[in-house]
Formats: structure tokens, C-alpha cells, sequence
């Protein structure tokens, strides 16, 4: 049930980001590349897909579909964030005295020794 729960999660990000539109754009360039190829060299075949002046007549549509497709004009208006905590004031005092408490050689110690020789070992039971 995860795993069918998992592939529905990623169609549908895919369809929500325009990976179709990527994805059925290198099937076009796929075609392209191929009906080239049988006309000329290779890199003449990759010039010609790749240049942007020699579409195919998929390349039409995707491009006229992605044109034609609903976006946002402007971003959606941010709706004002309240504190009611923030406009609360704030005191901070100074302690009125002092102290520098040294450290304990009891805390140092232990990390001054070396490791023991040799290495402890985990026993399975």
C-alpha cells in the first residue's frame, strides 16, 4: 500500500512541476534527432534538433500548449502576519555581581588521557 501511496505522491509532483511537458519534449527531440540523422552526419543531425530554427511539428504544439496553459499573473498577496506576544516588552538587567567560577580539574582530566590499548571490544550475546 506504501509503495502505491509513494508512486501517486511522485506523479503527482511530476504533473504539478510541467514534467510532462519535459518529458514529451525529448520524445520530440528523440524523433527529431532520428529523422535527421537519415538525412545527414551526425553532428549535422544534432545541429539541426538542437538549433531552435527546425522544429518539428511537435515542437509546435508543446510550444503553443505551454504558451496557452493558465499561470499566475501575479504571486498571491501575502495576508499580514500577527504577533500578539511580540508587542510585549522585553527587560533584560544586569546581575549586579560576578563570579568567574574556575573549572573543576576533575572535568579535564578525562579528556587528557589517552584511549585505552587496546580498543574495547562489543561482545554478542
Amino acid at each position: 500500500m506504501n509503495r502505491v501511496r509513494n508512486a501517486l505522491l511522485i506523479v503527482v509532483l511530476l504533473a504539478g512541476t510541467g514534467a510532462p511537458w519535459g518529458a514529451l519534449q525529448s520524445v520530440a527531440w528523440t524523433r527529431m534527432l532520428a529523422e535527421n540523422l537519415r538525412t545527414g552526419s551526425f553532428a549535422d543531425a544534432i545541429s539541426r534538433t538542437f538549433d531552435g530554427r527546425h522544429p518539428c511539428s511537435l515542437c509546435k504544439v508543446i510550444a503553443s500548449a505551454k504558451k496557452s496553459e493558465k499561470r499566475a499573473e501575479y504571486p498571491p498577496p501575502l495576508t499580514k502576519l500577527e504577533f500578539p506576544l511580540a508587542a510585549q516588552s522585553l527587560l533584560l538587567v544586569a546581575p549586579t555581581r560576578f563570579q568567574v567560577v574556575p573549572i573543576s580539574s576533575e572535568l579535564v582530566e578525562p579528556l587528557t588521557q589517552p584511549p585505552p590499548t587496546p580498543p574495547p571490544r562489543a561482545t554478542c550475546a
